[in-house]
């Protein structure tokens, strides 16, 4: 699947872009995303979600990885959502240990890889239930 491909009708499902630089795990985080019934769209870096976002106004929730290259990682990119659509749910994740003093931007959850992906789609859908 390529970057940027948006394969459901966003009409009637929530969209959810999701942000990562591997690309196995983009492929395995967007089959999470639209086996739960949600619309996804992606991103291979935080410029190209940036980008998207700026395009798109149906995007309700950003799921992103945090370590990504490019010159923007995942939390810049979180307070750079949170600062410019701030109705945007972020989800966050990553294989390194995150550590205690790093704020996450308001309303933002972290989710450590691995991550359960049941877990994970539960608190997309608590978001969107916010809505």
């Amino acid at each position: 699947m390529e970057a940027g491909h948006t394969p459901v009708s966003s009409q009637t499902n929530p969209v959810v872009l999701v942000v990562e630089d591997e690309p196995l795990q983009r492929m395995m985080a967007v089959d999470m995303v639209e086996d739960a019934g949600f619309v996804a769209t992606e991103a291979a870096d935080a410029r190209e979600a940036e980008r998207i976002l700026e395009s798109r106004r149906d995007i309700r929730l950003v799921f992103t990885d945090v370590d990504m290259p490019n010159g923007m990682d995942g939390m810049q990119l979180a307070s750079r959502i949170r600062d410019r659509w701030p109705s945007v749910h972020i989800i966050l994740t990553s294989g390194h240990v995150m550590r205690r003093d790093v704020l996450l931007p308001s309303g933002a959850v972290f989710f450590p890889k691995p991550y359960r992906p049941a877990e994970v789609i539960a608190q997309i859908r608590r978001f969107m239930t916010e809505d």
